[in-house]
């Protein structure tokens, strides 16, 4: 295993141990929010994700679920990046970690674009793994369309 593969590794059980945004937090009345709830009938990982906005920018995601370590540690990356972005960087972000997922292993992950998420390159060798990193960002996608932002 390379360095960077083992650093990859530690990032994600980082990720998955520390669970960043982790408890769902109510939105207070008046915010707009969405919030989606996505299960993968395969393994059994299922999340709920909320997301608050204050305008375009995303100000709270939070979450609450239970999977394998690569499903938990892709919602924590997923939670402290998005965290102050705007709506459309987020896609843009999104629509990069989708294309890792995809890419079966052949390309690296941008960390300029993905930061954290970049770690998550090695799974998109593994076609039944790409599901569980997949979970949350399908999860965020599904609640900003909630949200009717």
């Amino acid at each position: 295993m390379s360095d960077l593969d083992q650093l990859y590794q530690q990032i994600i059980l980082d990720h998955a141990k520390t669970r960043y945004g982790s408890g769902l937090r109510e939105a207070p009345a008046g915010v707009t929010s969405g919030e989606s709830v996505q299960h993968n009938p395969v393994c059994g990982d299922h999340i709920r994700l909320r997301i608050q906005l204050e305008g375009s920018t995303l100000k709270n995601v939070s979450w609450e679920g239970d999977g394998c370590s690569i499903s938990m540690a892709s919602a924590s990356v997923l939670s402290e990046m998005a965290e102050g972005i705007d709506r459309e960087e987020f896609l843009v972000i999104l629509d990069e970690f989708r294309e890792l997922m995809r890419s079966r292993g052949a390309r690296p992950g941008d960390e300029e674009v993905l930061g954290d998420g970049a770690a998550f390159a090695g799974v998109s060798k593994f076609p039944a793994r790409v599901k569980c990193a997949m979970l949350s960002w399908v999860a965020a996608e599904a609640a900003l369309l909630a949200a009717n932002v």
